[in-house]
């Protein structure tokens, strides 16, 4: 398997020509029956042709692909009875009507129109099996009331998984944003700190030595830019008001500390950090989301590919920017092959990533490894959420 997400999406699409080819062989049956029963029969087959196409059409026109084809079936199903016309139900027109009814449940908001519309799909079915005037339609209403109960079931609990994974996903970025605050609040007191220090050596020195203040002054506005640069990326973005640790950021060292202790209990990791690349010319803010990416990234390692012979880790320059890659060796028994985007660690540190203009990627790459990527500017954004540049995978 060379990409996950592409083999989903080729499933998802087989798996969408298979219930075409199933509708279109109702409605072959339909258009069969139609000549056996002659008369009022021929207008069942159109109802299910436009079936077909509110099914094609499902992700553009939900609503009024649902709309149009209940009225239309609910047309038909009440002329039939005004005028006592004989048939019997189109086996298409209710398999598209049941899989719609599966998508509007699953996704169309707010959930009070999704109800409504489940219920009028249940009317409209329950009124098709009034056609046939005969003792099959009892049997036919109640087998259509029991698939009607599993589409909304079905749907009911799609929309409900999806609106868990949605709330799970928006507490995590939440999280994220307030633990940046807090580190960034942290940076910017570190500043602060330090314009208060020259501040009050400048005032001491200044009765003495004028000239000494000119170097203190220009000390000053260099911190207070800093600091100025770091809350404009505070803009916006929540404090949280808690006791959790504190620190003013971290350092290459701590990147190949943090390296040092994982290889010691896990695989071997080789990290290596380009040429050209130092602490000055990184915000703080940048090399402590890089610590935490370059954490998360080899707790994945520990925690889905134990057993994976080597880890590899670098930090260079790319693209007016800096990147780190963190790539492992992948076997077959990687849980993350089977549940792509599955965690929240990565949904939380692209948060994180996205905050200061950069890019986080993470996923089977074209040699065979799972490769984790964030890509930082070396001129962080003014603002929180600014787009970032895009990065691809190897």
């Amino acid at each position: 398997m060379r990409n996950g997400p592409r083999l989903v999406t080729m499933v998802q699409r087989l798996s969408e020509i298979a219930l075409v080819g199933f509708l279109c062989l109702l409605l072959l049956a339909d258009v069969a029956l139609a000549f056996g029963l002659r008369q009022a029969q021929f207008a069942v087959p159109p109802c299910g042709l436009l079936g077909i196409g509110a099914y094609l059409l499902r992700h553009r026109y939900r609503v009024q692909g649902a709309v149009l084809l209940m009225a239309l079936s609910a047309a038909v199903s009440l002329t039939g009875l005004v005028f006592h016309a004989e048939g019997a139900p189109g086996a298409a027109e209710a398999g598209a009507l049941l899989l719609i009814t599966v998508g509007v449940v699953r996704w169309v908001r707010p959930l009070r129109t999704a109800v409504i519309l489940a219920v009028l799909s249940a009317v409209t079915s329950q009124l098709a099996s009034l056609r046939p005037m005969s003792n099959a339609s009892l049997a036919f209403g109640f087998m259509m009331f029991v698939a009607w109960a599993v589409a909304v079931g079905a749907g009911g609990y799609l929309r409900y998984q999806l609106e868990r994974r949605q709330a799970t996903v928006s507490a995590v970025r939440r999280a994220e944003r307030l633990e940046l605050a807090r580190e960034l609040h942290d940076l910017v007191a570190h500043h602060i700190t330090g314009i208060v220090v020259q501040a009050q050596a400048a005032r001491t020195v200044a009765a003495l030595r004028p000239q000494a203040v000119e170097p203190a002054l220009e000390a000053i506005a260099g911190a207070g830019a800093e600091a100025l640069a770091s809350m404009r990326r505070l803009v916006g973005v929540l404090r949280a008001q808690d006791d959790a640790s504190r620190h003013t950021g971290a350092t290459l060292a701590d990147l190949r500390l943090l390296v040092e202790r994982f290889s010691a209990s896990g695989p071997p990791v080789a990290f290596d950090v380009g040429q050209g690349l130092a602490e000055p010319s990184l915000a703080p803010e940048v090399l402590t989301t890089l610590h935490r990416v370059l954490q998360e990234a080899l707790t994945n390692v520990r925690r889905h590919a134990p057993h994976a012979s080597w880890v590899m880790a670098d930090l260079r320059h790319a693209e007016r920017g800096v990147l780190l890659r963190v790539r492992n060796q992948r076997t077959s028994a990687d849980p993350r092959l089977s549940k792509m985007g599955g965690g929240y660690g990565l949904v939380g540190m692209a948060e994180r990533v996205k905050a200061l203009g950069g890019d986080l990627l993470a996923g089977p790459a074209g040699d065979g490894t799972w490769e984790v990527r964030a890509w930082f500017p070396l001129d962080p954004p003014d603002r929180p959420g600014r787009p970032g540049r895009e990065i691809t995978a190897s």
